[in-house]
């Protein structure tokens, strides 16, 4: 791999959390190798470094060198034909390849095809799923005025379809969809396509918000749930998305992504009497938002008023307000795809690799 290749896998000790999801999303294989300036090989740093940080520190100015794994397993050119062996045996997807001075020379990545083998299979076997389909989707008018949001393609495939498939790739089967606007139409597509899933339906007589319409599954859970919005495409570890939210005790998790913000202008920062303090030239304001997906013990169901408009956030805002426990577990930007406006969408496709199909 030249220094060219290379380049989208490298990150220095002093760049911020932020810098490195930027790189990460950058290069798509969740990993970066940190170097100093003669690339000399200092640590190794992966998406999951980088959210047990977040989680345990919200920081994300703070520097790579204080979350990196600093003895990274690592191997000689001399060695290269064991190094497939050894990504399976220490059931890592990168080897660094470095000299004898500790200098990268290259990186050998896990074959494709056995890193997802090796993958989720079957771990959220027996998790509800609750798909939210029932609102109009007005920001994507007019084409919800043919359409229901759920059945709008991302390629060629409607998104809730594509929501499911990643579910099934967990050994989820069955799905509780809830819906209103446009039902019909819905029930139609899936009952013609949908035979590797089993989908019970939940109607609305009336819009009841992103949480009401839990109140009215007839089904008592006995294990944490996913609830996740009809239009968004989160590309994370699902199963583990739901081991947070057991070993943490949160009651409710809320899926959130690392949004970063360019303010297209020189910003002036002010004193006393209109002085100018300094300038600063187009910074970045990095926060994190609500994707719409949520893990939430099955106790909750019981806490959504009846019959009633009910928002997940205002959910979240009560157990807060009663201090009990929510949390937030993080992914990238790039991992948070969202279809409710029209430039999002086309971002969908090209994340997804669509634009052949």
């Amino acid at each position: 791999m030249n220094t060219e290749k290379l380049t989208p896998f490298l990150i220095g000790p002093e760049c911020t959390v932020a810098d490195a999801l930027r790189k990460l999303d950058g290069n798509g294989k969740g990993i970066l190798f940190v170097t100093d300036a003669d690339r000399t090989l200092k640590g190794v740093l992966t998406d999951g470094d980088i959210r047990r940080w977040l989680l345990r520190t919200g920081e994300v100015q703070g520097a790579v060198r204080q979350l990196m794994n600093q003895k990274p397993r690592v191997i000689y050119r001399r060695e290269l034909i064991r190094a497939q062996e050894m990504m399976r045996r220490y059931v890592i997807a990168a080897l660094p390849v470095i000299s004898a001075k500790g200098v990268l020379l290259d990186i050998v990545f896990r074959e494709e095809k056995e890193a997802a083998e090796s993958a989720h299979t079957g771990t959220l076997c027996g998790t509800p799923v609750v798909i939210m389909a029932g609102g109009k989707g007005t920001r994507l008018w007019p084409y919800t005025k043919i359409l229901p949001k759920p059945l709008i393609p991302i390629g060629d495939v409607p998104i809730m379809e594509r929501i499911m498939d990643r579910f099934l790739d967990y050994g989820v089967r069955e799905f509780y969809v809830t819906v209103n606007y446009r039902k019909s139409m819905i029930r139609a597509y899936f009952n013609e396509n949908a035979a590797h899933y089993k989908i019970s339906y939940v109607e609305e007589e009336k819009p009841l918000g992103t949480a009401g319409s839990l109140g009215l599954i007839r089904e008592e859970f006995t294990r944490p749930f996913i609830v996740t919005n009809c239009d968004i495409l989160i590309r994370a570890d699902y199963s583990d998305i739901l081991r947070y939210h057991e070993e943490s005790g949160n009651e409710l998790t809320i899926v959130s992504a690392l949004k970063q913000i360019v303010v297209p202008y020189g910003v002036i920062h002010s004193s006393e009497n209109g002085a100018v303090a300094s300038m600063e030239e187009k910074p970045s304001l990095s926060c994190f938002v609500n994707t719409g997906m949520y893990v939430l013990n099955p106790g909750l169901i019981r806490e959504i008023p009846k019959n009633t408009f009910f928002h997940m956030t205002e959910l979240a805002d009560r157990l807060i307000d009663e201090k009990r426990k929510v949390g937030m577990y993080p992914v990238s930007e790039d991992s948070f795809l969202d279809m409710g406006e029209f430039e999002e969408m086309r971002r969908m496709e090209q994340k997804l690799n669509l634009k052949s199909e």
